[in-house]
């Protein structure tokens, strides 16, 4: 299971990027319980802000809100973040991150 904790602002969950891959996509889940990380591939590189623009640009055409809906809460300058979608909940969430899981 995907760990997404309610907060009042929004859904939240933890990513770790991996910049400069071929395509941006999730590559997989590590972790157990609420522990869990979801990996990231960013085709943008580490740059001034291009990876977290990126992956914010990417979960907002996910799950069909705003950019400004989409925000990196914690880690913005480090590989492993903790995301927050505002507007959705973490059944949402879970299961759009479910279906876009690498078999």
């Amino acid at each position: 299971m995907i760990p997404v904790r309610d907060t009042p602002q929004g859904a939240t969950f933890v990513v770790k990027v991996h910049p400069r891959a071929r395509k941006t996509a999730i590559t997989g889940f590590f972790g157990d319980g609420p522990d869990g990380v979801i990996k990231v591939a960013l085709s943008a590189p580490p740059i001034e802000g291009r990876a977290n623009e990126a992956l914010i640009e990417f979960f907002s055409e996910m799950f069909g809100v705003s950019r400004s809906a989409v925000t990196v809460i914690a880690g913005a300058q480090s590989r492993s973040k903790v995301i927050r979608i505002s507007g959705r909940t973490a059944g949402d969430v879970e299961k759009e991150l479910s279906l876009r899981m690498p078999n």
